[in-house]
């Protein structure tokens, strides 16, 4: 009697349109992996990613990382294991799959929650959204202060319309904020 054993990963079924959605969107996926090379470039080849780096231990995950960023490119790194711990601390973006390891989910800055990759694009330009929303409410509040406080101090400005004008100010703010509900 013969017989044999094949143990293998399975791509994830929403993981090539995650892909596609990716590069659709100018980012440029990278697969970084311990798997063996031919697992790895198998992978890659099934969801449309060309640079692979295969056989990586955590330590080499983590000069990966690094090599990329110091390229110059912003580096989101995806994972859910506890070898993909240290590079999504050290990634610009380190985005845990919520079905994950405790330390991977505990290392990125970003958990999902659906174990799909679908939501991946979404999470990314939510991320990147937010950020620009608030270096501009930053920049909108600091400014006023900086303008108008002084004034206020000085009595060019009336007390009831300063006040007023911080109201208004705030509301501002919070409405920016809230455009964050409609990322696609």
């Amino acid at each position: 009697m013969a017989g044999a054993l094949a143990v293998a990963d399975t791509v994830r079924p929403s993981a090539a349109a995650a892909v596609a959605q990716l590069r659709a969107m100018g980012l440029r996926p990278v697969l970084l992996t311990g798997d063996a090379p031919a697992a790895a470039h198998h992978v890659a080849a099934a969801v449309g990613i060309d640079e692979v780096h295969a056989g990586a231990l955590p330590g080499r995950k983590v000069e990966v990382v690094r090599d990329l960023r110091a390229q110059g490119r912003t580096v989101v790194m995806v994972g859910d294991g506890i070898n993909d711990a240290a590079a999504l601390a050290t990634a610009d973006l380190g985005i845990a799959l919520g079905s994950g390891t405790d330390i991977a989910v505990r290392a990125a800055d970003l958990v999902l929650v659906r174990d799909d990759l679908a939501v991946l694009p979404t999470a990314i330009r939510l991320a990147a959204r937010t950020i620009r929303t608030v270096r501009a409410n930053l920049a909108w509040a600091l400014g006023y202060n900086l303008a108008a406080v002084p004034l206020a101090v000085a009595g060019v400005l009336d007390p009831l319309l300063t006040g007023a004008a911080m109201a208004l100010s705030t509301l501002l703010v919070v409405t920016h904020s809230l455009r964050l509900r409609s990322v696609p």
